[in-house]
C-alpha cells in the first residue's frame, strides 16, 4: 500500500473500534454485557454487535454500555446467497424498530429450528444420540445453528474439537449438512437501506471478487469489510485501493464469537473510530436527500 494511502487509512477521531462482534444471541459465547465489558476493559470506544440474523443483543449491549462510556453500533449480520456462494451482509446504524428488519428475523428464527431438527435427525440416523431439547436449552435466547449441535457432539464425546465436528459431520456437504434459510445479496441490502442503515460484504476473502463487489455495487452497496482476521495483509490492501476506487466505506472487526475456540479475538483487529465517522457522515448525507422536495417543472416557456 503507498505511504499516502496508508495515511488516508490510518486518519482517526481519537479511538478504536471493533464493528464485527457476535454475542449469546447467535453463536457467539459471551452475553452482551461481557461484550460491552470486554471492549471496554480493551480501551474501544465503539463496538458493532452483528450476530447473525438477529438483533436481541443490541438493547442490553446499549444499556450496559451507557453506564461505561461505551458506544454500541447496531449492526446484523445477513445470511445471503449468490449462486452456489454464501455471502455475508454486515448492516449498521438500521433502525431496530423496523416491521421489515423485524418479520424478516422471526422468519429467520423459525427457519433456524427446522435446520436444527433436520441435522439432529441425520445426526441420530448416523448412531449419535443427540438430544434436540438440550441443544435448544444451550443456545439460550439466541438462534440456534451449527455451532451449538457441534458443542454438544464435544460434549457427548463423538468429536474431540469444535473443528473436527464441522470436517466430520456439519460442514458443507458433510453427512450431516443441511443448507439454511437465505435471501440473495441484493434482497439483504434493500432490506438494510429500508430500515434507514447501511450494508457491508463481510469478509469477501477469496470467494467474492472483484466482479461480484461490482455487482453488488450496482444493487446499492455500501462497503466492503477490509480488516478480518482470515484477511492477508495483501487482501486487506486490494480491497481498501478497491473502495478508493469506487468511493465505498470500509469497516473491519475481529468476527469474535467468544472464546469457543480458545481465543476471544476481541480487540485484536480494531479499526480508526474515523470509519465510523464516515458511515454517520454517509447517512446524513442521505437523510438531507431524502428531504429535499423534488422540483415541478411547467414544461418549456412558449
Amino acid at each position: 500500500m503507498a505511504r499516502s494511502d496508508q495515511k488516508n487509512l490510518s486518519r482517526s477521531s481519537a479511538g478504536w473500534a471493533d464493528l464485527h462482534v457476535h454475542t449469546v444471541f447467535s453463536d457467539g459465547r459471551f452475553s452482551p454485557e461481557e461484550v460491552v465489558q470486554l471492549s471496554a476493559k480493551k480501551k474501544l470506544r465503539a463496538v458493532g454487535i452483528t450476530d447473525h440474523d438477529a438483533i436481541g443483543a443490541i438493547k442490553p449491549a446499549m444499556k450496559k454500555a451507557a453506564t461505561l462510556g461505551l458506544e454500541v453500533i447496531p449492526g446484523i449480520e445477513l445470511s445471503t446467497i449468490d449462486g452456489p456462494m454464501d455471502v455475508h451482509i454486515l448492516s449498521y446504524f438500521f433502525d431496530i424498530e423496523n416491521e421489515k428488519i423485524l418479520h424478516y428475523i422471526h422468519l429467520f428464527q423459525e427457519e433456524r429450528i427446522h435446520r436444527a431438527k433436520k441435522i439432529v435427525t441425520k445426526l441420530q440416523n448416523l448412531g449419535m444420540h443427540l438430544n434436540l431439547d438440550l441443544i435448544m436449552q444451550k443456545s439460550g435466547k439466541g438462534s440456534v445453528g451449527r455451532p451449538h449441535i457441534a458443542d454438544a457432539l464435544m460434549e457427548e464425546g463423538y468429536v474431540l474439537s469444535y473443528d473436527e465436528a464441522f470436517y466430520k459431520y456439519l460442514g458443507n456437504e458433510k453427512p450431516a449438512y443441511v443448507p439454511k434459510y437465505k435471501i440473495s445479496p441484493l434482497e439483504g441490502i434493500e432490506l438494510i437501506h429500508q430500515a434507514g442503515g447501511l450494508s457491508f460484504v463481510a469478509h469477501p476473502g477469496d470467494d467474492v471478487d472483484e466482479s461480484h463487489l461490482l455487482n453488488y455495487l450496482k444493487q446499492g452497496l455500501d462497503g466492503v469489510e477490509i480488516f478480518h482476521p482470515k484477511h492477508s495483509q495483501q487482501k486487506v490492501n486490494e480491497l481498501y485501493q478497491f473502495a478508493i476506487r469506487h468511493g465505498l466505506l470500509v469497516s473491519g472487526g475481529s468476527d469474535c464469537h467468544g472464546n469457543r475456540k480458545g481465543n476471544e479475538m476481541l480487540g485484536l483487529f480494531n479499526v480508526p473510530y474515523q470509519f465510523i465517522e464516515d458511515m454517520k457522515q454517509k447517512l446524513e448525507i442521505i437523510n438531507v436527500v431524502s428531504t429535499v422536495p423534488l422540483s415541478k417543472t411547467d414544461g418549456p416557456a412558449v
